[in-house]
């Protein structure tokens, strides 16, 4: 297997060697990038397996680069931010960020949930759950990563928000807390607010459609979490 290759873009070059520290003692390959720009050119030019984009770029901000990286690639995404209003959170996420750090943050933690994000991508689940998920309204496919709405609109789903719709629909009914969650999409050596969850459920219901305060296909227990509430096609 070849090594994976993770491009920092970060306008600090104290914080790129820092983290580069990190990346590299687990096993990546690192590259940097000190702008917007240069940041993009990097990501279609040498194709990395994930990229650490740091939000207050020179050139262009991190949110502008996230979206156009966007329009061609699905490469997975973690923003750095100095920013810790929510507002910032849902935009990272709409424009289809993957995690999002705040600064000032742990390196060690950043590896560590750049990892977790390159083994939910190379990591297929196991045969018996790689069938197509059909409900009212929704169809979910696993494997080709793909969802289908009515009509046949297809939905855009980030990575994260993807895999969060799986377990959600995977068990019908099942009420899930924010931690349990946290566990089955981000990993067990996830470190945050738990509030992540609901900025994903957020984006998740945009995207399907879904409305908060009548929901048809994910609810909100109140304290307690999120279920998944569609009916299994006839």
């Amino acid at each position: 297997m070849s090594t994976q290759r993770i491009l920092v873009v970060d306008d600090e070059p104290k914080i790129r060697m820092t983290v580069r520290g990190y990346l590299e003692a687990d096993g990546f390959e690192v590259l940097e990038a000190p702008d917007g720009p240069s940041g993009l050119a990097s990501v279609a030019r040498e194709q990395p397996d994930l990229v650490v984009l740091d939000v207050m770029l020179p050139g262009l901000d991190g949110f502008e680069v996230l979206r156009r990286i966007r329009v061609t690639s699905q490469v997975p995404v973690i923003l750095l931010t100095a920013r810790t209003e929510e507002v910032d959170r849902v935009i990272g996420f709409t424009a289809g960020s993957d995690d999002y750090v705040t600064k000032p943050f742990s390196a060690r933690e950043l590896a560590l949930r750049a990892r977790a994000i390159l083994r939910r991508a190379d990591g297929p689940d196991p045969a018996p759950e790689d069938r197509t998920l059909r409900f009212e309204g929704l169809v979910i496919d696993p494997d080709a990563r793909t969802v289908v709405a009515e009509a046949g609109r297809t939905v855009e789903l980030s990575a994260l928000d993807f895999d969060l719709l799986v377990v959600l629909a995977r068990a019908p009914g099942r009420v899930f807390t924010r931690r349990g969650l946290i566990d089955h999409v981000w990993g067990r050596d996830f470190f945050g607010d738990e509030r992540v969850v609901d900025v994903h459920i957020r984006t998740l219901r945009r995207a399907l459609g879904d409305d908060a305060n009548a929901p048809r296909f994910v609810g909100t227990v109140r304290a307690i979490g999120y279920r998944f509430l569609a009916r299994p096609a006839g």
